[in-house]
């Protein structure tokens, strides 16, 4: 619970409309008291850090001024959305964030009616709000709509779709769109509309004189306030960005201090009462309010749990095993200086992706497009055309947004493009939305294309060298975290393409098991005593090998962190039914659902993709097994 001695007025918070019981006036100590309640709370568990803070003034206005949850808030990049969620009714839950059973951390619609959208992929507000004012105005209903992007979501093309759709309107929507600029993704934001943003700090004497200039003025529709207006637009141009926005049929009203509580509440209440597209450009600082979180912006982005006297404190700096993550850094690194054609391409996941070293040994070959997954990979495509060898740094859920142009760009063209499929299979914390649970269904599908899995962190390396001197399109997909700790060679060499590794020759029944899953299918099949096959390659498939086992075997199990529908075991069923072959298969895999927010051990264990969880399965199917299962609980360890 609350301490109701150190936060007396948060304490008295449980939803937004005790927040409006106060005086207006009240509104910065309250601003000050959620800003301490999120560091002390983020503190003790962990979680997304930095853009909370800098939009601490913007949720406690925003909340304060408009009705919700009859009006609708739409927030973007969800990992600013901690404030939210503290005024929302979740205060006394908001250190369960992330955690199994408890507050998730981006929006989530079955968790409050004050989430208005479900958020995890950038970029979605404006669309997403844009669609809530058309139904609200068809309905005949007034409630207010706002979306909040920032974050680096303004990079992103779908931003500029629904610009141009709801500008272009008639009757125009009534939407307020806040752009919270704070000129920070996850990395440094990126790109051309960045430097067009960064001018507006300097514009505060243009805003002077504009305000000046309609108490001067008067009536909006007389004559010679319209000219002002329609001059002011293009003469403002040269300073600030709204020439862009008002060219797309908003009305720009900014920049204001973000983390001014009157600024803030005396332009919303305006803007609250206009009518027709609206944008509010703000400028806030990413962990504004704690020094050390507003001095490494990066860092701070999202931390492990911490004391905040202290800051985050690095880890003792002993031997670790390297993440998946770390093996890519190195290859893309080493292949780099072995090849020049090599180019990096990463989404706006720098840090995420394993690509800071490449970043600063070969900048002129690192290209970070902002968040445009679209771009970044027919951006590779046109690399791939003039002889260069473009390499995709991706995370498995940011490429779902770019699957029409890895089909339609690149593997129509077979051209040579490597993508480096990070946080494949079940993910963790972060929740369905950054899941990457379907990927082995919606690549293998695909004609041109080589599809692997790693079992572990030295085959990673040699399925990326294998991938990247293949001639075509290739994917390289590895799990989030560490692998079972295997030596990793520092050579480049490549693999036969297609070929399984036969792990252990048992009886009766194969285990093939695809990726990640490997160890532990290594440890039930040694311990009742089954053939392990870790097979590598979801596409192509190891006919020969499958062919063989199946004519030597009662039975196959397959096993992969990717869901059953269309995964890696319905390729083996596929091969086998085109080959005439009949054998009994049992397919274990992640379930037909999104998976909640938990750790990745606890997810694997609910899907019973866990040693026990195996085990039971291949012994519920052919129970006269069993009497070699004694050995288990030994081999589990």
């Amino acid at each position: 619970m609350i301490d109701s001695t150190r936060y007396p007025r948060l304490a008295r918070i449980d939803g937004p409309s005790d927040l409006r019981q106060f005086d207006e006036a009240e509104l910065p100590a309250i601003a000050d008291e959620l800003r301490a309640y999120l560091i002390e709370s983020v503190g003790k568990s962990g979680g997304h850090f930095g853009a909370g803070l800098g939009v601490i003034e913007l949720t406690t206005v925003l909340h304060y001024l408009y009705d919700t949850p009859h009006d609708r808030i739409v927030w973007d990049v969800g990992h600013q959305t901690y404030p939210h969620k503290i005024l929302t009714g979740r205060r006394d839950r908001i250190h369960t964030v992330k955690q199994k059973d408890g507050i998730a951390p981006f929006p989530k619609r079955e968790e409050s009616e004050y989430d208005t959208f479900g958020v995890g992929h950038s970029s979605t507000s404006i669309s997403a709000a844009l669609g809530m004012a058309i139904a609200n105005a068809r309905s005949g209903d007034d409630r207010r709509v706002v979306a909040v992007i920032g974050d680096g979501a303004m990079t992103a093309g779908m931003v500029y779709e629904a610009l141009n759709h709801a500008g272009g309107m008639e009757p125009e929507p009534d939407i307020l769109v806040v752009l919270n600029d704070n000129r920070m993704s996850i990395s440094e934001a990126v790109g051309g509309l960045t430097k067009i943003l960064g001018r507006a700090t300097g514009s505060r004497t243009l805003n002077a004189l504009r305000e000046g200039g309609k108490k001067l003025l008067g009536d909006k529709n007389n004559p010679t306030a319209k000219f002002v207006r329609r001059w002011e637009e293009h003469w403002k141009g040269m300073f600030v960005p709204s020439t862009l926005f008002e060219e797309m049929g908003f009305h720009y009203t900014g920049p204001i201090d973000g983390h001014d509580v009157k600024a803030l509440t005396d332009t919303l209440k305006t803007l609250k009462g206009l009518k027709g597209p609206q944008l509010l450009h703000v400028i806030t600082t990413k962990g504004k309010g704690y020094e050390l979180a507003e001095g490494d912006q990066i860092g701070y982005h999202a931390v492990s749990p911490f004391d905040p006297s202290l800051g985050v404190v690095a880890k003792d700096g002993g031997a670790k095993k390297p993440t998946y993550t770390d093996v890519f850094g190195s290859w893309i690194c080493d292949m780099a200086a072995a090849d020049p054609l090599l180019l990096g391409i990463t989404p706006a996941m720098r840090e995420g992706s394993g690509l800071v070293r490449f970043s600063k040994e070969y900048p002129a070959r690192y290209f970070d497009t902002a968040i445009a997954e679209q771009h970044a990979v027919t951006l590779a495509a046109g690399m791939a055309c003039e002889g260069a060898k473009p390499v995709v740094a991706i995370y498995s859920t940011f490429l779902q947004r770019a699957y029409d142009q890895l089909i339609h760009d690149v593997a129509v063209q077979k051209l040579d493009v490597l993508f480096a499929i990070d946080r494949g299979g079940v993910v963790g914390p972060d929740g369905a939305t950054h899941a990457g649970n379907l990927d082995l269904s919606f690549l293998r599908c695909v004609p041109n294309m080589v599809l692997m899995a790693p079992a572990d962190e030295n085959e990673c390396r040699a399925m990326l060298t294998t991938g990247f001197r293949h001639e075509g399109p290739a994917a390289v997909r590895y799990p989030r975290g560490t692998g079972p700790g295997v030596a990793i060679e520092t050579k480049l060499e490549t693999m036969p393409i297609g070929k399984a590794e036969r792990r252990r020759r048992g009886r009766r029944i194969a285990l093939l098991a695809f990726g990640a899953i490997v160890p532990a299918a290594e440890q039930v099949g040694e311990a009742l005593d089954l053939t392990v096959v870790n097979m590598r390659f979801v596409r192509p498939l190891d006919r020969a090998l499958l062919l063989e086992l199946a004519a030597t075997h009662d039975g196959f199990v397959t096993l992969e962190d990717n869901v059953v529908a269309g995964g890696a075991g319905s390729g083996v069923a596929e091969l086998l039914s085109a080959e005439g072959v009949t054998i009994p298969m049992l397919h274990l895999g992640l379930p037909d659902a999104f998976q909640h927010h938990a750790s990745r051990e606890d997810l694997l264990s609910e899907a019973g993709l866990d040693v026990d969880g195996i085990r039971e399965a291949v012994l519920r199917r052919w129970p006269d097994l069993r009497s070699g299962s004694n050995t288990l609980q030994a081999a589990a360890g």
